[in-house]
């Protein structure tokens, strides 16, 4: 062995224990294969076949870039015509309840889940969510399912792993791997705009996969790629868990999502004072009657500090239609509180 290629192995035996190895500061550091996380959590994730007729579209997801655009038959068919499309999901109980995008499911005639195990089932919609683009669908497994666990997306960074799986172009469960590459991306003017931006490839059929964090939870749900093409160039979406957690657990007790609604829109205050600034008030809508205007800034609820507008839309959503709130506000450099009935958001809207 030469001199030159000893210093070459001294040089890379370091670096290979170093791959493994606990690093201050840093949670979890790059696993050796993702075999054992992929053998943990594969038997959690489903195709979902949906049938069609050709004159019903389904939903569009809310985003207007290039979302996980299903595959479907490829000749021109009539109206009358049945059209199938695939999609991707994830048990999240043991008795068949399965999370995925609306816009897999909306408006299906039928519906066929395949479990890893290449099981069929015949399902049902249980929930839809237009705004989120969230959906679950309800199987009959005649016994227990595994089932996937629900992550901290909060918590989540930058430079995190990521291990995307769902069912592409129809061929069957896969796996991708990559990173969080934002935080909080905002793709439109809609106000519930806050995904998780993944370069872990993701491609048409994705939708309704999971993304799931180094400890095996789900800390996403894939719902979007950015693609000239329509396949993965290494952007991708993914609805953070937080929000999909709270919209599944609505969808699963009332079949629908009972989001509190003030009639506002809201934007971050200039020059990153505390509160959220008003840019618009719904004229029929709670925050109208009680007289709040545009340029009014939010600054607490209940007498909790507003962080931004962020964290002002959340906490309205997640409020109980008819509970009533103490909105602090601050108007032309002076305070007010005024007490506020929470309303339910009307589905066709897109303002809190």
């Amino acid at each position: 062995m030469t001199v030159f290629r000893r210093r070459l192995l001294a040089m890379a035996l370091p670096m290979a224990a170093l791959v493994d190895m606990p690093v201050p500061g840093i949670a979890s550091p790059m696993p050796w294969s993702f075999a054992p996380l992929v053998r943990k959590v594969g038997p959690t994730i489903v195709g979902v076949s949906v049938i069609r007729y050709a004159g019903e579209a389904p939903p569009r997801p809310r985003l207007r870039l290039s979302p996980h655009s299903d595959i479907g038959s490829t000749h021109k068919a009539e109206p009358a015509d049945p059209v199938r499309s695939v999609g991707s999901g994830f048990i999240i109980s043991s008795s068949g309840i399965i999370v995925t995008n609306n816009h897999v499911v909306g408006n299906a005639r039928r519906i066929i889940v395949t479990l890893d195990d290449g099981t069929k089932l015949p399902a049902r919609v249980a929930g839809t969510d237009q705004l989120t683009d969230l959906a679950i669908v309800k199987v009959e497994p005649g016994g227990s399912l595994p089932y996937a666990q629900w992550g901290d997306s909060a918590h989540i960074e930058v430079g995190d792993w990521v291990l995307a799986a769902g069912n592409p172009f129809d061929l069957g469960t896969s796996f991708t791997a990559g990173i969080i590459s934002a935080r909080g991306r905002r793709i439109s003017d809609d106000p519930f705009d806050r995904f998780f931006q993944l370069d872990a490839p993701i491609n048409p059929g994705n939708s309704g996969g999971p993304s799931f964090d180094l400890n095996g939870r789900v800390i996403g749900v894939n719902t979007a790629i950015v693609s000239p093409s329509g396949g993965s160039v290494g952007i991708g979406f993914a609805i953070p868990s937080d929000t999909a957690r709270f919209v599944v657990g609505s969808l699963i007790a009332y079949g629908s999502v009972r989001q509190g609604w003030l009639g506002i829109r809201v934007e971050d205050r200039k020059g990153g004072a505390l509160g959220a600034v008003i840019t618009r008030v719904e004229a029929e809508g709670p925050a109208a009657r009680v007289g709040l205007k545009t340029g009014d800034a939010i600054v607490a609820v209940n007498h909790r500090p507003v962080g931004n507008a962020e964290q002002l839309l959340r906490s309205i959503a997640r409020a109980r239609p008819g509970q009533r709130d103490l909105m602090e506000i601050e108007r032309s450099g002076r305070f007010y509180a005024l007490s506020v009935d929470i309303g339910q958001r009307p589905d066709e809207l897109r303002s809190y």
